[in-house]
This record gives structure tokens, sequence and C-alpha cells, in this order.
């Protein structure tokens, strides 16, 4: 038994509560059982009980057994002091507060129906990718889109934290965190790393001198990717002419070139690509993060990440490297895995900020507008007969197997919540 499951049977109240007492022996009724607590401190805060004829109102503890108490030295933490029930499996130790008092004990064992348990431990050791595969069928659909309808808002909420993270080190500057998440975004899933460096080492005020000279653009872009190092053709030795120009005006120190990644890429992957497509973005781009928040229409939100490429980039997949056809510009599948990777995130963050969450409805509209490839997680789910129809239907697929399928964290999961209610009479 896992302690997480003590909690479980604690905040819903599912075990037999007929002359529910203390193990001292005191009638116990529970008014209200607290509220989760996922910091420091006590299990549930919050929570109001009557022990013989006193309502306490305070914390509640729980543990698989009393003496671990002891183990996790709440004895010694004031924290604890405000302890007024300690819920336990196993009463195996009496337990006091710093001042000596006794903390009333209610144990569990013998009170919990066994088929809770049994579910429990079949969720635990599935085999499958998806813990509750076997129970899918048996749970309705409305449990299952309320809760796919979760895990996205929470998959979208911390994407939104992480951009906020990156606007509190750009001294809340939307613009920077935006050119920041627009980097990041443009190395896809291979290059991101070598991406967010280069938004690092290319401050957004450079770029804003040279926006309106496209060469000048390519040449910070590729001189601070370590790109221009070596001799290739005429073009790459005009944008090394105009890289150490400056590079020395601006005191810019280029990014490593080992970073970029290449090996079993399509070349119309390559960063050298990418880099061409962000220049014909960032070129003559002014307040992008203004715009993002300005648009409405998937149109208008595709036309942010939409710029045909400079003549050379047209027929070249890297430097000396003529392209077998022509490309004008980023694909209209790259450039919707922008919305949803640049986008959203940005419109999410600015919502959580300015606590208006009319931004974070429309990231979902949004997402619910495109079309998304389906990936090995989300076949995981289609096997067992759901399918996704959007954008948004992938991301929270997604937000449902890395939150609570991988960890396998059904207890706090609505459809693992649902199953575990239909397989217990104490429910």
């Amino acid at each position: 038994m896992k302690e997480d499951f003590l909690h479980y049977i604690w905040q819903h109240q599912y075990y037999h509560k007929a002359a529910l007492a203390t193990t001292a022996g005191e009638p116990l009724q529970v008014l209200r059982v607290g509220f989760y607590n996922t910091d420091a401190g006590p299990d549930f805060q919050e929570a109001l009980l009557r022990i013989g004829e006193v309502e306490w109102s305070g914390s509640v503890e729980v543990h698989l057994k009393a003496s671990d108490w002891h183990r996790h030295q709440h004895q010694h933490d004031p924290t604890y002091d405000q302890v007024v029930l300690h819920v336990v499996w196993e009463a195996d130790a009496p337990v006091r507060r710093m001042d000596g008092t006794l903390v009333p004990v209610l144990s569990l064992q013998g009170r919990v129906d066994l088929s809770l348990g049994h579910t429990y431990q079949r969720l635990l050791q599935a085999k499958s990718a998806v813990p509750c595969a076997a129970f899918w069928p048996t749970v309705p659909e409305v449990t299952k889109a309320l809760m796919l309808e979760r895990a996205l808002v929470e998959r979208l909420e911390a994407k939104g934290q992480e951009v906020l993270q990156t606007f509190r080190s750009y001294s809340n500057d939307w613009e920077q965190t935006a050119y920041h998440t627009l980097l990041r975004g443009f190395g896809f899933k291979t290059n991101q790393q070598g991406f967010e460096q280069l938004a690092k080492a290319l401050p957004l005020p450079v770029v804003r001198r040279h926006q309106h000279n496209l060469p000048q653009l390519e040449a910070l872009l590729f001189g601070q990717a370590g790109f221009l190092d070596e001799s290739a053709d005429i073009y790459k030795a005009q944008l090394q002419k105009e890289y150490a120009f400056l590079r020395h005006k601006y005191t810019l120190q280029p990014v490593p070139r080992p970073i970029w990644k290449f090996l079993r890429m399509r070349p119309a992957n390559f960063p050298t690509v990418r880099l061409a497509q962000l220049a014909a973005v960032l070129h003559g781009q002014q307040a992008f993060f203004s715009k993002l928040l300005a648009a409405d229409t998937v149109k208008q939100f595709e036309m942010l990440f939409k710029a045909p490429v400079s003549a050379y980039w047209r027929q070249h997949y890297h430097f000396g490297k003529s392209a077998k056809a022509l490309q004008q510009g980023i694909g209209k599948s790259s450039v919707h895995n922008l919305i949803i990777n640049v986008a959203a995130p940005l419109l999410t963050a600015y919502g959580l900020y300015t606590d208006d969450r009319a931004y974070i409805e429309k990231a979902i509209a949004l997402l619910g507008q495109l079309r998304e490839g389906s990936n090995k997680i989300t076949r995981l789910y289609e096997e067992l007969g759901w399918q996704a129809k959007s954008a948004a239907d992938n991301q929270a697929a997604l937000g449902l197997y890395k939150h609570y399928c991988a960890p396998v964290n059904c207890l706090r999961c609505a459809i693992g919540h649902k199953i575990m209610k239909q397989n217990s009479s104490a429910a």
C-alpha cells in the first residue's frame, strides 16, 4: 500500500463510518475533511472534526504507520502542532505534539473496502502504458471528455508558467519574452536548445536595429549560430563580411557550433533552413507580441509565422549545397506547430499574468481549430477507441499521459477516480 492511497481514501471519505472513533475510543465525526496540501506541512488543512463533545479546527496528517510521525521528525516541527487528527492504516505508536499532548489517531485498517484496494493495485501493476486500459470502456464518455479538457488546461498553464519564468528573467518585457519563445519554437524538438541559446546570444535590441535589412539579419543569425566560420560560396562570403562588422560593433559571442543537430533529419528541417525561415519572419516584423495578442483568426496567427525566405535559401538547404526543389518558406504543418508551441503558451502566460481567462480561452479555441498529426502518445488512446479531432485533443492527450498515466497518478485523475468509485461499495 502507498500513502497516496490513504490520502485518496481520506479526501473522498471512502471508508466505513459506522461507530467511527479514535484509537482512544472517543466518538469521531468528520464535518470537513480539509483542503489537500501539496506543499510542505500537514497533508490536509482547515479540517473540521468533532471528537467526543468538542469541535476541532486544524490539520489532518496521513501516514501508513503512526510511527512515521517520528520517522519524519514531526514531533520537532511546530507546523504539526496544529494537527487535530492523525489518520493512519496501522496505529503502531502514540504520537505527541511539541508540548507533549497526544494527537488523536484514526486507524483505517478494517474500514476500507477490499475491492477498492484491489482496483488500485490493478492500476498500479498494469503493464499497459495507460494503466486504466482494461477499465477504459466502463468509464462514461463525459468523464473522459472532462478529464481531457482538464489535462489540456493544465498542460497549457504549465507551459504558460514556463513563459512567465522567461518573462521575469527579461525584467517583465513581453516583447523580449515573445522573441525568446519564438526562437525556442523555431528549434522545434531537435534543435530547441540551440535556438534558445541563440536567443540569449543575440539580443532583441540588436535584431530590431537590423530588421529592415534581410542580409544583415541573416548575417546576425547565422553568425551568432556559428555557421559563418568557413568559406562556401559568394553569398556566405558576403554574410561573413557583414557579420564580422556587426559582431565587433555589438561585441557579440556566437553559440558553440556543435550544439546544432543535423543527423537523421530531412533537409527541410535542418537548423540552417530554420534560421533562414526565422530571418524571414523577423524581417520587418515589429511588435510581434502585440500582433499576437491582437490576432483573432487562424489565418491571422498563421501570417505571424509565414514569410518567403531570401532568394538564396529558396535554392539551398545549407551553405554551398543546392536544394533539389525550390522552397518558398516554412510549411503549413510547421506553422501550426509554432502556433501550438509559441502562440498558445504566450497567450496563456499573458492570461495568467493579467488574471484574464479570456486569453487562455482564446488559446484553447485556437488549438481547437488546428489539425495536428497523431503521435506515439495519442495512438495509445486511439487504440482504446478515442479519436483526436484537433490539436487541442492531441495536447490534452499528451497532458493526460505525462501527468497522470506515465506516473500512474490515477488517484488524481477523474477517470481513475470514476473507476475506483465504480469498484467500491464504500464509495
